[in-house]
């Protein structure tokens, strides 16, 4: 793209940044209203704006251009992410809504950590543009299936757009919701942190091809992806707050070695950066059953909340 447009790198990754930026602010207006106005729509809505943002990413002429649409394409994406846990919540209670989140966070962590993998063996065969183009197909399926949803929600609030929007202060009132969600926030925070950095760390850092840099990823994307499930495995033979505080411990010594041997070369550092995404996923379940459990009432306001927070550190971080 870089060389495309003629411009530098660093603006060409403002496609990056200011998607996890607007990613995270199309979650606080998607959450609110899902309360209002119901599941369905708004998840519906979002999908036609990234859709039809994908397919303007594939035709854009000009660096800004792709960034103005790489905005739209977060926010409108971003709707899907608002009310995935709200649906959840409205439709499961107890040890089967914990279960039922550990397979929808899996999920989550798929797209991040799949992407580069997919991305990278693709591009001997299309250009960027056609990786566009495929993530808006790929945005035509679920909007299929949100076309079979029935609504989930199971009362909506009242009020206007504004009323709607302080719903997010009101569940931030709720101190315990806010406790856990700035402790947990900072394992998403790490683990986009990375995901955001990594197209750096194995191409620039240590030289590798983008074939290689898919590879190098997929030692942590498989971790990624199976931490939830490790996590319900653990529940039925350890207490949760022992998985979790055994989680954050593993992470705080992967994170030594990755700072002790992470420089030695790219397998080093991928195998010292394990652990903590397999115990960062595996915790996410827990923290996001711990957060909505405190909602009685906002559940779409307090599913964006739990989403935006680690988005938005790793936003200022990318800056």
């Amino acid at each position: 793209m870089a060389d495309l447009f003629g411009v530098p790198a660093s603006l060409t990754n403002l496609t990056l940044i200011l998607f996890f930026l607007f990613f995270s602010l199309g979650l606080l207006f998607w959450g609110p209203f899902s309360d209002m106005y119901g599941r369905r729509p708004v998840l519906l809505l979002g999908l036609v704006v990234y859709i039809i943002a994908s397919f303007g990413c594939a035709a854009s002429w000009g660096i800004w251009p792709l960034i103005v649409f790489r905005i739209l394409q977060a926010a409108g994406g971003s709707a899907a992410s608002a009310v995935s846990m709200a649906m959840v919540k409205d439709l499961y209670e107890g040890r089967r809504q914990e279960s039922v989140l550990a397979i929808v966070q899996s999920m989550v962590v798929i797209t991040p950590a799949v992407a580069p993998i997919l991305g990278a063996s693709m591009l001997p065969y299309t250009s960027w543009r056609g990786l566009f183009l495929t993530l808006a197909f790929i945005g035509v399926v679920p909007f299929i299936g949100g076309r079979l949803l029935e609504e989930t929600a199971p009362s909506r609030s009242t009020g206007s757009v504004t009323e709607a929007v302080r719903r997010l202060g009101v569940v931030l009132s709720n101190p315990r919701f806010t406790y856990l969600r700035v402790i947990f926030s900072l394992v998403s925070t790490a683990s986009l942190a990375f995901v955001l950095a990594s197209s750096y760390i194995y191409p620039e850092g240590f030289g590798l091809s983008e074939q290689w840099y898919s590879l190098y990823f997929a030692l942590n994307a498989v971790a990624l992806i199976w931490g939830p499930f490790l996590y319900l495995w653990l529940t039925r033979r350890v207490s949760r707050r022992k998985i979790v505080a055994a989680g954050f411990a593993v992470m705080a010594v992967s994170g030594l070695l990755v700072c002790l041997f992470g420089v030695a070369g790219p397998l080093r550092f991928a195998l010292a950066l394990l652990p903590a995404s397999l115990m960062g996923s595996s915790v996410r379940p827990e923290g996001a059953f711990l957060m909505l459990d405190q909602q009685r009432e906002d559940t779409g306001s307090a599913s964006a909340l739990i989403n935006s927070a680690g988005l938005v550190l790793v936003f200022l971080a990318g800056k």
